[in-house]
């Protein structure tokens, strides 16, 4: 049997040294750090394409509409004070990301410190907002034509936007960028700082945590496994 090869070596040392995608914003980005008119109009281009993902993501965390929209324009904000100084050692969305996440942690400690900040920022959101995840989760679940299938559906749905919500706050987070924001968990690592191996951790143990929540309703309808 064959145990080695070059060709192993050569594989081994791509994945340990492996090739930084290049950044689609780059462009804008270095308009946007010389600043003046065509700068300000670059980053208004870049503030544009990431927006309702910013939106998406810190929804999860900051409960209050209005304060998610505060923190995800302070978000913005300091990206722009910060644009000269980004040396581009990640791809852009990646520090705005951790920009606005670290935003976001600083308003729920304010929150929490500060009784007369209204609470209603940790509340649950509407039960009528759209669950990406849930969808993601169905898809490929076969056709939703009867009615018992369509509740059925939505049913599971609701229980994965609830288990969703019982998770500790940095399981949850991984698991939003991961799966609704669809980064690489290189990505998910360098906007949550911390080591790839935990950001993997994190995910597993957030997807098992729901699996024990919704694998039975999935094993009760043909087909459908977590």
């Amino acid at each position: 049997m064959k145990l080695w090869s070059p060709e192993m070596d050569a594989v081994s040392a791509v994945s340990a040294n492996p090739v930084q995608q290049p950044d689609p914003d780059q462009a804008l980005v270095e308009i946007a750090k010389a600043g003046g008119r065509e700068g300000e109009r670059a980053f208004e281009l870049l503030f544009i394409k990431y927006r309702k993902k910013l939106e998406r993501m810190i929804s999860r965390m900051v409960r209050d509409e209005g304060a998610m929209q505060d923190v995800v324009q302070e978000s913005f904000l300091k990206a722009w004070r910060a644009m000269a100084g980004f040396r581009g050692e990640s791809q852009f969305y990646t520090w705005l990301y951790r920009i606005a996440i670290n935003t976001a942690k600083k308003h729920l400690v304010a929150v929490r410190k500060n009784p007369v900040i209204s609470e209603s920022s940790l509340s649950s959101g509407s039960d009528d907002e759209e669950n990406p995840l849930a969808e993601a989760l169905m898809n490929g679940g076969g056709e939703v034509d009867t009615p018992e299938a369509a509740y059925a559906a939505q049913e599971i749905a609701a229980a994965v936007n609830e288990a969703l919500e019982a998770l500790p706050e940095e399981l949850r987070r991984a698991l939003v960028l991961r799966e609704m924001e669809g980064l690489s968990y290189e990505d998910i690592s360098e906007a949550m700082d911390c080591p790839i191996g935990t950001v993997r951790s994190r995910i597993f143990r957030a997807r098992e945590a729901i699996s024990v929540r919704i694998k039975p309703m999935l094993e009760r309808q043909t087909g459908k496994r977590w």
